[in-house]
C-alpha cells in the first residue's frame, strides 16, 4: 500500500504508550480509555502552501506562532516571505496579506474590542492593522526585530525587541508611554529574546534580558520595583565558572503558589527558577533543566473520573498544574511548579523543539527534524505525530480540538485532535 506524504508516525510512537483519554473536547489523563491506539488522534483538515516560494532566501525556516480569532473563524500567521496573513480557519484560504520590510517570525495578538491585530517584524517594527481588512493603523519602530507576542493591559501594550528594550505604548494610537532598556550582554547569545509578562493583580510588568537579569517594572511608569535579579550570577555560582551563555530569554510566567504570587523564569545556563513576584526573592530553582527556551504552565481543572473508565463514580480529582519546559539540550520536561522537582522528561534526539501548547487536554509540540507531536502532559509520552519531512520551528496554536502550524517549508496545516475510535468500532 502506498503511503500518503502526510505520514502519521504510528510506527514511531507505537512503543510509547498512552496515558490520556479524550471525552468530547477534553482529556482526562487519569483514566485511559485506550492503550493500544497510539495513532489516529490527529487528522489534517487544512494543507496548503502559504509562504511564497519566490520570496524564500537561504535555509527554510518559519518561526513565531499563529493567533486564532475563534469568534470570526480567522487565523493570523506570519511568514518568511515578509507577510502577515489572515486566513479562514475552516479551509486556510487567504482573506488578506500585509507586507512588511522583512520576515515576520512573531506571534500576533488579536484585540477583539478594537478588531485590531498587533504583530512584530524583523524590520524592527511593531505593526497594528485592522483585522477585517489588513489596513495599517500604525507602525511603531523599535530598531530591532520584534518576535514575541505583545501583552495588552487596559489601554496599554507591553512588548519587547531583540536589543533588550521593553516598551509601553497606547494600544489605539501607538503613542509611546515609557520604555526600559539594558545593555545586551557581550559575547555569544542564544537566538531569540524574552517577551513581556503582565500581572493584572499587581500591575507589574516582568522582563528577562540577554545579560541574565530579570526585572519587575511598574506598569504605569516603568519604574523598577525589584533590585534586578541576576540569574547569570546564580548559574556561575552553581557551576563554579562563568557560563558561556548568559541569556534569560524565556518569557516569564505568573502563577499562584502556596507561598504567594510567583513568576517562573529561566536562565539558559542556570536552569529554571521560581521568584517571588513582589520582591524577586528565590522560591526554588532547578539547575538541571538547562537550555530552556520556552515554558508552559499547564492546568487541568478539578473533575470527576470518566464515567466510562475503571474509576467511574470515584471522588473529585483535584486541580493539577505542571510547568513544562522546552530545551534542545535537556528535552521536554515536566516540573512540579511548587518545588521545581522533575516529574518526567522526554529527551529530544537532536535538533530544536518548539514551545508546548495545550490542546484538548494534551500538549502539542513541534520539532525541527521529527515533525509535530501530541503528547501526554501527565508523563510526557507521545500519543500521535505528523511528519512532512520538513520539520517545525513555528510553535503551533490551538483552540478547543483544533490546532494550526506551519512547517519550515512554508506549508500551513490545520489539525483536528480527536480520540481514536473505540476498539469495537475499529474492528468492524
Amino acid at each position: 500500500m502506498r503511503r500518503s506524504p502526510l505520514l502519521v508516525l504510528a510506527l514511531a510512537v507505537s512503543g510509547c504508550g498512552l496515558a490520556d483519554v479524550f471525552t468530547g473536547d477534553k482529556v482526562n489523563p487519569e483514566v485511559p480509555s485506550w492503550y493500544h491506539r497510539p495513532s489516529a488522534s490527529m487528522s489534517i483538515f487544512v494543507h496548503r502552501t502559504l509562504t511564497a516560494p519566490s520570496r524564500a532566501v537561504g535555509e527554510d525556516w518559519e518561526r513565531g506562532k499563529p493567533e486564532i480569532d475563534a469568534a470570526h473563524d480567522r487565523v493570523f500567521v506570519g511568514s518568511s516571505d515578509h507577510g502577515l496573513y489572515a486566513l479562514r480557519a475552516g479551509d486556510g484560504s487567504t482573506l488578506w496579506r500585509y507586507e512588511t520590510l522583512n520576515v515576520v517570525q512573531s506571534e500576533p495578538l488579536y484585540d477583539p474590542e478594537m478588531d485590531y491585530v498587533y504583530f512584530g517584524s524583523n524590520d524592527g517594527a511593531l505593526y497594528c492593522v485592522q483585522a477585517a481588512s489588513g489596513k495599517l493603523v500604525y507602525r511603531f519602530d523599535t530598531g530591532a526585530e520584534v518576535s514575541k507576542k505583545p501583552v495588552r493591559a487596559g489601554e496599554n501594550l507591553f512588548f519587547s525587541n531583540a536589543s533588550d528594550f521593553l516598551f509601553s505604548i497606547d494600544r489605539r494610537t501607538g503613542k509611546p508611554r515609557w520604555q526600559a532598556h539594558r545593555t545586551p550582554a557581550l559575547g555569544m547569545e542564544i537566538s531569540g529574546h524574552s517577551g513581556a509578562a503582565h500581572d493584572p493583580v499587581s500591575n507589574l510588568v516582568f522582563m528577562s534580558y540577554s545579560d541574565g537579569h530579570v526585572i519587575a517594572y511598574d506598569g504605569r511608569d516603568g519604574a523598577e520595583k525589584w533590585t534586578p535579579v541576576d540569574l547569570a550570577a546564580e548559574a556561575e555560582q552553581s557551576a563554579g565558572e562563568a557560563p558561556r551563555y548568559l541569556d534569560a530569554d524565556t518569557t516569564p510566567l505568573l502563577d499562584d503558589h502556596p507561598q504567594g504570587r510567583v513568576v517562573y523564569v529561566s536562565s539558559y545556563a542556570g536552569g529554571v527558577y521560581a521568584l517571588d513576584a513582589g520582591t524577586g526573592a528565590r522560591v526554588w530553582s532547578n539547575d538541571k533543566a538547562i537550555g530552556v527556551t520556552d515554558m508552559l504552565l499547564w492546568r487541568e481543572g478539578a473533575h470527576r473520573p470518566n464515567p466510562n473508565g475503571p474509576d467511574k463514580g470515584g471522588p473529585l480529582v483535584p486541580e493539577r498544574k505542571l510547568l513544562i519546559a522546552s530545551s534542545a539540550a535537556f528535552g521536554l520536561t515536566g516540573l512540579d511548579p511548587y518545588t521545581g522537582r522533575v516529574i518526567w522528561r522526554n529527551k529530544v534526539p537532536e535538533g530544536g523543539i518548539t514551545a508546548p501548547v495545550p490542546v484538548a487536554g494534551a500538549i502539542l509540540v513541534g520539532t525541527s527534524r521529527y515533525g509535530l507531536f501530541l503528547m501526554s502532559p501527565r508523563n510526557g509520552r507521545v500519543i500521535d505525530g505528523i511528519d512532512l519531512n520538513t520539520g517545525f520551528a513555528q510553535t503551533p496554536a490551538a483552540f478547543g480540538g483544533r490546532a494550526y502550524a506551519m512547517t519550515n517549508a512554508g506549508t500551513f496545516l490545520g489539525i483536528a485532535v480527536s480520540p481514536p475510535l473505540p476498539l469495537k468500532a475499529a474492528a468492524r
